[in-house]
This record gives C-alpha cells, sequence and structure tokens, in this order.
C-alpha cells in the first residue's frame, strides 16, 4: 500500500512579496491550513528557521514570526533539542458562547468589573493576525479584572474589530462582552478555544491579589460570528485558587 510523500514546508509554501498581506502572514496562513486538513498532522517537525529561511529565500526573523504565530494559537510547540513540533491540530465545533460575567451571574454571584482599558488603536500585524484580517487598520483594546465577593477573579484582555462595538466603561462593568456583542446584532456561531496554565507575574500577582510565581489557569479564545468573521479574540488568566474549567465529554 502507497502512502502519500509527507508535506514540506519549504517545497510547498509560496509567498507573494507583492501581496498586502505580511510575508510572516503568508507563511503562518498556510502552514495554519496544512495542520487544519491534516497535510500537517500532530507529531510533525519542521526544518529549523535557518533551513526554511534558505529554502524560502527569506529572513530568518519574517520565518520566526510565522512560527511564533501559530506557536501563540497553541498549533505548534518548541522543544528543545527536538525543534519546532505540530502539537494539535484545530477542532472547530459549535459551542455555548458564554462570559464569565454571564457564568458568574448564571451560579448567583454579583460580578463586579474594573475597566482598565477601552480604546480604539491602531492595528498592529499580530493584533490583525489575530483577528483573521490583515487588511484590518483600527482595533478595539479591552482589558478588565472581574471580581466576585470582592475578590478579583481574571484578567480579561480582549481585541475586537474597530467599528464591531463601541461600547462604554458602563457598559463593560454592567454587562458581559458577548451580552454587549449580542446586542448590538453580532451573531455568535462558533468559537477556537484553548485552556493552559502559567506562573503569575509580578503584574498578574498586582492585579489578581496573588503572590508572584502563583499558579494561573489561561485561556485563548477566537470568535466567529455566523458569517465565519472573527469578531472577538480574547487572552485571559485566571486565579487557579479560585477557578476551574469544567468539560464534558462524550462518546460518538
Amino acid at each position: 500500500m502507497s502512502t502519500s510523500p509527507a508535506w514540506d514546508p519549504a517545497r510547498e509554501i509560496v509567498v507573494d512579496p507583492a501581496s498586502p498581506e505580511p510575508l510572516y502572514f503568508q507563511i503562518a496562513r498556510q502552514l495554519h491550513a496544512a495542520i487544519d486538513d491534516g497535510r500537517l498532522p500532530a507529531g510533525s517537525r519542521l526544518a529549523n528557521e535557518l533551513d526554511l529561511a534558505a529554502s524560502l529565500r527569506l529572513s530568518r526573523p519574517t520565518i520566526r514570526q510565522a512560527i511564533q504565530s501559530l506557536v501563540n494559537q497553541g498549533l505548534l510547540v518548541r522543544k528543545r533539542g527536538v525543534g519546532t513540533q505540530v502539537v494539535r491540530t484545530k477542532v472547530s465545533r459549535p459551542l455555548r458562547l458564554s462570559s464569565l460575567y454571564d457564568d458568574l451571574a448564571g451560579l448567583g454571584g454579583a460580578p463586579e468589573t474594573a475597566v482598565l482599558c477601552n480604546r480604539l488603536e491602531d492595528a498592529d500585524a499580530e493584533s490583525a493576525a489575530l483577528l483573521e484580517t490583515p487588511s484590518l487598520t483600527r482595533i478595539r483594546r479591552l482589558k478588565r479584572i472581574r471580581s466576585t465577593d470582592g475578590e478579583p477573579l481574571a484578567v480579561m484582555n480582549n481585541y475586537l474589530p474597530g467599528g464591531l462595538l463601541d461600547p462604554s466603561d458602563a457598559d463593560l462593568r454592567e454587562k458581559g462582552l458577548y451580552q454587549l456583542l449580542r446586542a448590538a446584532g453580532v451573531r455568535l456561531h462558533s468559537a477556537q478555544q484553548s485552556i493552559g496554565a502559567r506562573l503569575a507575574t509580578p503584574e498578574d500577582a498586582e492585579l489578581l491579589d496573588e503572590e508572584p510565581g502563583a499558579p494561573l489557569l489561561t485561556m485563548q479564545r477566537t470568535t466567529y460570528d455566523e458569517t465565519g468573521r472573527v469578531v472577538e479574540y480574547g487572552w485571559h488568566v485566571y486565579r487557579a485558587s479560585r477557578y476551574t474549567f469544567n468539560l464534558s465529554l462524550t462518546n460518538n
């Protein structure tokens, strides 16, 4: 029985210097697609940055930025002595989309929100890539601390495409982000979410009333509307001492 040859990024990736898409984004997009459709299955190793840069005739920083963007999304991992590997394939399925505010209110709590950042700003390459819209010029950036029973629970960061939502600080204190999006006519459909853990930085510790180095849970989520457009990218940290993620698994 014959098998198809392994997908080789150095041979298969095509970049167009004249495209408005940044070169690193073109590379990351094609790697992402190969991971999604199984051409680069979990466990596959990529050639090192120098070899990829040489074969694609691009600079090493461009290759590094492309790979790092996928590391940030949880699709690749760098391992000392091993190199860069695919760690999982993207799973896209309908989710019950709810904000932390909704969850806390549903449990009978009294959510409290401190708004640290709520502003429109110029989109850079990273934020445009996270929102999967390379031509994006403006984004809304949010940063909030969510508390319950007088104790901080999570620090929440979000990017939204500019013009999608224009909430006041009062709106953000009184309602959850998804409630505001739905009220603005955005029809949320699905999300890609990854959950992890890390140690608290000094900034985390100050905001969450923890000690530096305390364990934190992390979550990254990309949310799509019914047309497939990204309407929100969030990256949050939660106090592990106060919060857990519960997942239901079924055997289909």
